[in-house]
């Protein structure tokens, strides 16, 4: 019967913490070892994960005496597992039943598989808990995560849903300290390249969206989400690079698709007002797909409302006066979306 070590670290989510180790115990695989760390935390963190262990052999409890900071936790996680599966859990998530068997019925049969993710289901602040329906037949397929992550700039891993094989994580190593936030982007991709990843076709997983959710505050900027999802594609390029022949074309997939999306994030900001922000987004486009430099999507810039608004928003993109006389008589021939249209879009 396989054997699981789940980290779960927290740092005042003591309000939600029993429901999350809950949610591991209750599991239908019951051999499992679950070590709370509690990275300094200032609430009742730490007095209610030392009732948990108490109540029950198969948890214990690391108490931080001053805050390490995250990543620095998950990689003490990571050294002190040693079960065949591993897998963090934040202390305000949940896993549904049966995830650990879907997981080990992949794993346990197919020994290539290095990493196990399904569906992950979002919790809302003041709504009920998301109801899963029960699974009879596990289905799955195998999925090359470094291609499809490459091509569409993005994470699509729920960290509550990633069971890993523990030996493939002790492979690959830890966290980088360099990436507060993309480091899971960055550890999937290594995943990807030293083992084949399963992708199950179920709900695995809970992720609770709250105000005190550790994400929120560098998601308020999206230059800031950008940068740092480029920061884990150029680690991962650094590191891995012997890995696969196709790392040249991998490379220009993520700028491209970094590049797109943060010009469409700059225009939605420059239509919101926000235009400080918005110049930015575009500007850091053009910087890193060479294309833009010379032929920035012109149909999104014609949304911009009026000549003047347009004119305007070229000059500051530093187009050439060519460049922007282009454009400009490109737009008269097209007609500007009014505010009804705007918002559908």
């Amino acid at each position: 019967m396989a054997k699981f070590d789940v980290l779960v670290p927290c740092y005042n989510y003591g309000r939600f913490l029993t429901d999350c180790v809950r949610s591991v115990l209750d599991q239908s695989i019951a051999d499992v070892r679950i070590l709370i760390i509690d990275d300094a935390s200032s609430d009742s963190s730490v007095e209610i994960a030392r009732g948990l262990a108490e109540s029950d052999s198969r948890v214990s409890v690391v108490a931080h005496a001053s805050n390490k900071g995250h990543i620095a936790t998950y990689n003490e996680g990571i050294e002190w597992a040693d079960s065949d599966y591993f897998l963090l859990l934040s202390a305000d998530d949940l896993l549904v039943p049966g995830a650990f068997e879907r997981a080990a019925g992949i794993m346990d049969s197919r020994p290539e598989v290095g990493l196990t993710y399904g569906e992950c289901l979002v919790w809302r602040r003041d709504t009920p808990r998301p109801f899963v329906e029960p699974v009879q037949d596990l289905r799955w397929t195998k999925q090359d995560v470094v291609a499809d992550m490459c091509r569409t700039g993005s994470d699509f891993v729920a960290t509550a849903t990633a069971i890993t094989r523990t030996s493939v994580q002790k492979a690959v190593g830890g966290y980088r300290p360099s990436l507060p936030h993309s480091g899971d982007l960055e550890m999937w991709l290594r995943f990807g390249a030293h083992a084949e990843v399963a992708r199950i076709e179920a709900v695995q997983g809970i992720y609770r969206k709250h105000d005190s959710a550790m994400s929120n505050p560098y998601l308020a900027e999206m230059i800031t989400e950008y940068r740092q999802r480029k920061a884990a594609f150029d680690s991962f390029f650094e590191t891995c690079h012997d890995r696969r022949r196709d790392m040249p074309l991998l490379q220009r997939q993520v700028a491209h698709s970094l590049a797109d999306q943060a010009f469409d994030s700059g225009i939605s900001y420059l239509r919101q007002g926000r235009i400080e922000s918005g110049f930015a987004l575009l500007r850091w486009a053009m910087s890193l797909d060479p294309r833009m430099r010379y032929l920035p999507p012109v149909w999104r810039l014609l949304r911009m409302p009026g000549p003047e608004g347009r004119q305007r928003l070229l000059s500051l993109m530093g187009q050439s006066k060519a460049r922007q006389r282009k454009v400009l008589q490109a737009s008269a021939a097209v007609p500007v979306l009014g505010a009804d249209s705007d918002r559908q879009s």
